[in-house]
């Protein structure tokens, strides 16, 4: 009787240690940065995911997604994400501006004070126009 209590007593402990381990939601996502590398302007979308997991043992609630800037514009899930449940934030950059990207989206959840901070960067290059000289025809005149 002695043991049965010894191994109870055991199985409590961890158990308990390990529930402290993954209390609450807790996010965790797969990339932290998206590298658009080189787009030109207007033809590319712009949409680009980001994938994550609630890797902790209470539901996930996205509270918020803030850009750095007007032309990235996040899209989250509402819902409450379940514990072991995956999901995606969307990020829309506007390709109709030229140059260098490198914004952030600031994310906000149930998870404690701190946010998660993610990064999108590449660069967005105007569309090469395509100007052929026409050749020039010959001459009608002789001379």
């Amino acid at each position: 009787i002695k043991m049965k209590k010894i191994v109870l007593i055991l199985v409590l402990m961890v158990t308990g240690l390990s529930a402290n381990a993954q209390n609450g939601a807790k996010i965790e996502f797969k990339e932290e940065t998206i590298n658009y590398g080189e787009v030109y302007k207007g033809v590319d979308s712009g949409k680009r995911t980001f994938e994550f997991q609630n890797i902790g043992n209470e539901p996930l609630t996205i509270k918020d997604a803030k850009s750095s800037c007007g032309c990235t514009v996040p899209s989250f899930p509402k819902e409450p994400i379940a514990p072991g449940q995956s999901s995606t934030i969307e990020v829309r950059y506007d390709t109709k501006r030229t140059g260098a990207i490198n914004k952030s989206i600031t994310i906000t959840t149930n998870e404690g004070p701190d946010n998660h901070v993610l990064q999108v960067i590449g660069t967005v290059l105007p569309v090469k126009e395509d100007k052929a000289v026409p050749a020039a025809e010959p001459s009608l005149i002789k001379g």
